[in-house]
């Protein structure tokens, strides 16, 4: 069964333009600007003002839609979110080097942009990865054996976390005894709104 229309609609906040030609959405911000195309899917883009409180809105719409082309909606809101997230916020993945005998060493070079892993499993061999564009890798000054990972885009920054892990997989031994590697220990935005309350004079209230 086919629905006529199916739409839905998602706020644009302040700071944020978003302009969408052909199906490819381009969002800009503080943080820079991002863009993504949804021309695989059979979706409708409009950009709209809502005419009682001004606010601007993104508009998707399905005409006679199955259900699989009506669930794609909100996939597309899901990422259209991401994209304003990542320009307002961006993103930051963390992630802990797991060793029981041999002590990983890691090594940053080329600016923040590539890593290179030695004395895995006391292997001689040096792994090295690249970061893909727009992902910057520091190592953390306060928490040993952390490497932190910070981007716009998420799938970039999570593609990225996911090279460093694959470069430390151990082979031709029992997984559940060498648990040795570089895994991810946090996910969430480099700017954290604060909830504690704030008096007047400025001191952060602390319970």
């Amino acid at each position: 069964m086919k629905t006529i229309l199916s739409s839905e609609t998602m706020d644009i906040p302040d700071g944020v333009q978003i302009r969408v030609h052909a199906k490819v959405i381009e969002v800009e911000g503080p943080r820079g600007k991002l863009v993504r195309n949804f021309k695989h899917l059979n979706l409708d883009f409009e950009l709209i003002t809502d005419q009682a409180t001004g606010t601007r809105k993104l508009k998707i719409e399905s005409w006679f839609g199955t259900r699989k082309t009506s669930a794609a909606i909100r996939t597309a809101l899901s990422h259209v979110d991401n994209l304003i997230t990542g320009v307002t916020k961006g993103y930051r993945y963390k992630m802990r080097f797991v060793y029981a005998h041999f002590p990983i060493n890691a090594s940053i070079s080329n600016t923040g942009t590539s890593i290179e892993i030695r004395n895995f499993l006391g292997e001689k061999k040096v792994r090295k990865v690249d970061m893909l564009d727009g992902v910057s890798i520091l190592r953390s000054e306060k928490v040993k054996d952390e490497l932190v990972l910070d981007g716009n885009d998420i799938e970039l920054v999570s593609r990225s976390a996911a090279l460093i892990n694959q470069k430390c997989h151990v082979k031709n031994k029992d997984i559940r005894k060498f648990l040795d590697g570089i895994y991810v220990s946090e996910k969430g935005c480099i700017q954290t709104a604060s909830t504690k309350p704030v008096l007047e004079n400025g001191t952060t209230v602390l319970h």
